[in-house]
């Protein structure tokens, strides 16, 4: 015969009890009262659990949690006592187990919590806990754990949410994500990405509040593979201009390079990840600074910081103009193509009057690549114009008008300064001159005039023939696929 299983609220209500006896008593008998609310957690897997539970049952929970933060904070007044903080931190750490797990889908439960003022009490916890100074494994547990916990409670939950921002915004979360500890970090970005919304957007936006955000782009980098930061990044973040915008103006040079990369990054992933306005933005923050890359022609300025950002911004707007997505927003940029091809212009020359890294250089001899920050700069500039002028009329007529022909043509050839350059120059040209007749015929006549070398042409795959007197640029073998 099957044994009979004890009803849900039965099963609860004997554990309640045990949890009931006064705090001497449960303090007596830890090992026994961690069994309890263990015992309460694995119950608490199963929905029918969950919706039998009582409010005299959390507040039996509550008063574990208010004893706990008795003992720690008597323990933080004497270091001698932190090796008996150990079974505490236990009870705690289960304790919380047990209402993240009450939480699941259970908004009854949420409320009761949240009335009972648990929330009020985890949060004060979390506070102590960030200031012990131990390197228990149970106290790291323990801050895992609450902070589960309010992920859980907040989930669905707007009054729940509220309540958490209030308490936690912005010192509690700034303090977690600064914490060495990449668990505590996640289950933080957890918690800030289930109560973010609108209205806490534009609190975020605030200058006294970007040392949140900066602290959520840092743990970006160093956990590019932690979900919930990640999701905080591209759901909430980049997502909105006006914090964008406001991050930009005020991070340094060194913190605008890591937030570009970051952007770098999640649009390789995702091309829907940022938005026409912050295209369009970074489109202008281009505009403005491309001539301080100019500085790294100078061995003393290798390593400007201003001179990365520009590096940086052309690399996302390349990738950006490398999808449809962005496409055609910064291609009705009025002067990114302007820029883009005056930039070329003046690395181009400057590499012709010193030696430096926009000279062009080759080497047959298979030696080390080149470090430095501008290699592959002019390519990417070559790479821009060419992605721009992608079935873009007006565009190829502004490159022609800008003389940007003759100077793409004039970097066609290897250079170790700038690796596939001569690749994207066949890409820019064959879209400068698709269905582009005075494109196609300055550059045919550029050749008959020898000014523009036959072997360049030939390696691209063009050739010019006359025809009826008129001379025609055709294309001999297939189109690469770059």
């Amino acid at each position: 015969m099957a044994p009979v299983e004890t009803p849900p609220a039965e099963a609860l209500l004997g554990l309640a009890a045990r949890l009931a006896s006064p705090a001497e008593e449960q303090a007596a008998a830890l090992p026994g009262c961690l069994a309890t609310v263990r015992r309460m957690t694995d119950l608490f897997r199963d929905a029918a659990h969950r919706e039998a539970a009582t409010e005299s049952l959390f507040q039996n929970l509550l008063q574990i949690l208010k004893k706990a933060s008795h003992e720690i904070n008597v323990t933080c007044k004497d270091t001698n006592k932190l090796a008996h903080l150990d079974s505490h931190l236990l009870l705690l750490s289960q304790c919380f187990r047990c209402l993240r797990n009450a939480c699941v889908q259970c908004a009854n439960n949420q409320n009761i919590m949240r009335n009972l003022g648990l929330i009020e009490a985890s949060v004060h916890l979390i506070q102590l806990l960030q200031n012990v100074e131990t390197d228990l494994e149970s106290l790291l547990t323990a801050f895992r754990c609450s902070l589960q916990f309010l992920g859980n409670i907040a989930t669905g939950n707007t009054d729940s949410q509220n309540r958490i921002w209030k308490l936690a915004f912005p010192s509690l979360f700034l303090n977690c994500l600064n914490h060495q500890d990449e668990k505590i970090i996640s289950y933080c970005c957890m918690v800030l990405f289930t109560c973010l919304n609108p209205e806490r957007m534009r609190e975020l936006q605030e200058e006294n509040n970007l040392n949140v955000v900066l602290a959520v782009l840092q743990a970006s980098r160093r956990y590019p593979e932690s979900e919930w930061v990640f999701l905080v990044v591209t759901n909430h973040l980049l997502k909105c201009p006006e914090l964008v915008k406001a991050m930009y103006a005020k991070l340094s040079n060194q913190e605008r390079t890591m937030l570009l990369e970051l952007i770098l990054s999640e649009i390789s992933e995702n091309v829907s990840v940022t938005s026409e306005e912050i295209a369009r933005f970074l489109a202008c923050c281009f505009e403005e600074k491309c001539q301080a890359v100019l500085k790294l022609a100078s061995v003393a300025n290798d390593a400007d910081k201003e001179a990365l950002v520009t590096i940086r911004l052309l690399d996302v707007l390349c990738e950006m103009t490398s999808n449809t997505g962005q496409l055609e927003c910064l291609q009705a940029c009025p002067d990114l193509l302007k820029t883009a091809v005056n930039t070329l212009q003046l690395t181009h020359l400057a590499g012709k009057q010193t030696a430096n890294i926009f000279t062009v250089t080759h080497s047959a001899t298979g030696q080390e690549p080149i470090c430095h920050p501008a290699v592959g700069f002019k390519s990417h500039l070559i790479r821009l114009i060419g992605n721009l002028c992608y079935k873009n009329k007006a565009n190829q007529d502004k490159v022609y008008d800008l003389d940007g022909i003759p100077l793409i043509l004039d970097n066609c050839s290897i250079d170790d300064n700038n690796p596939f350059v001569s690749q994207w120059a066949v890409y820019t040209i064959r879209n400068l001159t698709e269905q582009n007749d005075r494109n196609q015929e300055l550059i045919a006549q550029m050749e008959q005039q020898g000014l523009a070398d036959h072997s360049v042409l030939e390696s691209m795959g063009l050739k010019v023939e006359q025809q009826d007197q008129k001379l025609i640029l055709k294309s001999v073998r297939k189109k690469p696929n770059l």
